[in-house]
């Protein structure tokens, strides 16, 4: 199950008089980008990541908004619990985005017709619209729904996952960026049927493993179980130095680290933070700690500026310091960059190769020169899911 359009809808929902309009919401400088577009507006060839002022080309006469991440996180959690009272097995994979296992229910009701009532449901009780597709697994699921949405409902009868899939673009199956569609267009592969012809060696010697998932996903294959869920409360991690200190240039980097840190998972996690707490503790073991709100984020730049500010604020004893610390809570599912309402097309790109790059040659090899002296256990330590400072 994916919301139709959904930062749009609460915007329709909060005020009736944007339904039917041409609405993008992203930085309203010239310079931002769009995070989400309205039905009408896609109608133009305005899409999400586009620089604001090409989608105002396209469609001069759309009604820009700078949009709330709150306001979509409160609407998301409503959907949520709606569908968790009715679901067996629930996974949110994003912020707007479903899994719902509903194995066994035909034996007692109908899969399709429970999932149907599900939908209507939902729609009733948030006011917002959300598309349904349905099939034996997560990949033939989400395809159904981005073909067939807004206000979808569609079965894919098990064993005819070939026959759907056959005739789509290449581009239409998860996790075929531009680059891969790009070179598999080259090659002339344009449509998954052509894709699944592809000797599996061939593949494999073009792609390396990722060849193995392509050949799998031409055909239909997803093994990947719906993953019950649940809410992650905090991310945090800290460091205990070998010898207490006062040398604040030395924690400052030390904390820089920690961010780049945190904040990669953060993104890697397709989440955002609202909320930043530093922890210190000096050498007679009083620990302090100093928090604050912010707006949604999982941008270093901003958590960087943040944690500083705090650390300044909360170490005013001049007293030896054995351990720092960092926690981000407050958390909510979210692309880092549909967070960044006014900011640029150059820092989301440079945040995404930035990531590409930590996420496949390890987050220890990409750095702030200012943390080159920092140790590489600072940087690898993380406590992700229980957020429990160590």
């Amino acid at each position: 199950m994916d919301l139709d359009a959904f930062f749009v809808a609460v915007e329709c929902k909060r005020d009736k008089r944007l339904r039917g309009l041409p609405l993008i919401i992203g930085g309203s400088s010239r310079r931002g980008v769009v995070a989400a577009c309205s039905y009408e507006a896609r109608k133009f060839g305005v899409h999400s990541a586009m620089p604001m002022y090409l989608a105002l080309q396209l469609c001069p006469d759309a009604k820009v908004i700078s949009g709330d991440m709150e306001a979509y996180s409160q609407a998301s959690h409503l959907v949520t619990e709606v569908i968790s009272d009715s679901a067996p097995m629930v996974e949110k994979s994003s912020i707007d985005e479903f899994y719902i296992d509903a194995s066994g229910m035909d034996r007692f009701y109908g899969a399709f017709k429970w999932a149907c009532e599900l939908r209507k449901k939902v729609i009733t009780e948030s006011g917002l619209p959300i598309s349904l597709g349905m099939s034996v697994n997560k990949l033939v699921s989400k395809v159904t729904t981005n073909e067939f949405k807004p206000d979808a409902e569609k079965l894919i009868p098990a064993g005819t996952e070939k026959e759907f899939l056959g005739p789509l673009a290449v581009d239409k199956i998860p996790m075929i960026g531009k680059q891969t569609a790009s070179f598999l267009y080259d090659m002339g592969v344009r449509t998954v049927s052509t894709l699944r012809e592809m000797p599996l060696n061939f593949l494999t010697s073009a792609f390396g493993k990722n060849g193995i998932s392509l050949w799998n996903k031409a055909n239909g294959i997803d093994n990947s179980p719906v993953v019950p869920y649940a809410e992650q409360k905090s991310i945090s991690t800290e460091s205990t130095f070998e010898n207490d200190t006062i040398d604040v240039k030395r924690m400052k980097s030390i904390l820089i680290a920690m961010i780049e840190k945190v904040a990669f998972q953060l993104r890697e996690q397709k989440k955002l933070t609202a909320c930043v707490t530093v922890k210190i503790r000096y050498s007679n073991f009083d620990t302090e700690t100093k928090q604050v709100h912010i707006p949604y984020t999982s941008s270093d730049h901003v958590l960087l500026r943040v944690v500083q500010e705090l650390f300044d604020k909360l170490y005013n004893r001049r007293m030896l310091i054995r351990l720092v610390g960092v926690r981000l809570s407050h958390l909510v599912h979210g692309n880092h960059q549909i967070s960044l309402f006014d900011d640029t097309l150059e820092s989301i790109n440079l945040y995404e190769a930035m990531d590409r790059m930590k996420h496949r040659y390890g987050s220890e090899k990409l750095v702030r020169a200012t943390t080159l002296g920092v140790s590489r256990r600072v940087r690898m330590e993380v406590n992700s899911f229980k957020g429990n400072l160590r």
